[in-house]
């Protein structure tokens, strides 16, 4: 479990690939901390989500201008710290919403990827099926260790997902 979390940022990023919890996770950190949320889902367009649907993967020219609205959308919020959850599968997209928004720390939900598969066939939903698995695992970097981030397993349940992260921003 690398982290480099010493004090509260202004902005966590919840992230991984679909399937792991983030949005749940998110929500239940922004709770937590008694901040406000952004889900990045809410910032695909139309065509991305069609796209998705139907099974193909996002190209990084079309999560570019996703990862500028939800970089927007967060910028939006009043107060800091503010929670997003968001893919952030690759380093790029990581260095990018930490050009947008500063001070960022990342939450790393990270598991088997059975258990996504199985996560992602439970959903009813959501446009992101169990289809996309393959190319978000094929995607993903793993977050570094010169970047702020904690990786925590999503076999843990949710509450102690949570009051870890929670802790790492104490």
């Amino acid at each position: 479990m690398a982290s480099l979390l010493m004090e509260k940022p202004d902005f966590i990023v919840v992230m991984g690939v679909s399937g792991t919890g983030k949005s749940v996770i998110a929500r239940r950190l922004a709770e937590r901390l008694g901040v406000d949320w952004i889900e990045a889902d809410t910032y695909h367009s139309p065509e991305n989500v069609a796209r998705m649907r139907s099974g193909q993967g996002l190209t990084d020219c079309l999560r570019w201008p996703w990862l500028a609205a939800v970089a927007a959308a967060a910028l939006d919020v009043p107060g800091r710290p503010a929670v997003v959850a968001c893919s952030a599968l690759k380093r790029s997209y990581r260095d990018f919403l930490r050009q947008r928004l500063g001070d960022v720390a990342f939450v790393f939900l990270d598991g088997e990827a059975e258990l996504i598969r199985q996560r992602l066939g439970d959903r009813a939903d959501h446009f992101a099926g169990p289809s996309l698995l393959a190319s978000q695992l094929a995607t993903l970097e793993r977050p570094q260790t010169d970047e702020r981030f904690i990786a925590l397993p999503i076999a843990w349940s949710p509450e102690r997902i949570v009051d870890t992260a929670a802790a790492a921003f104490a």
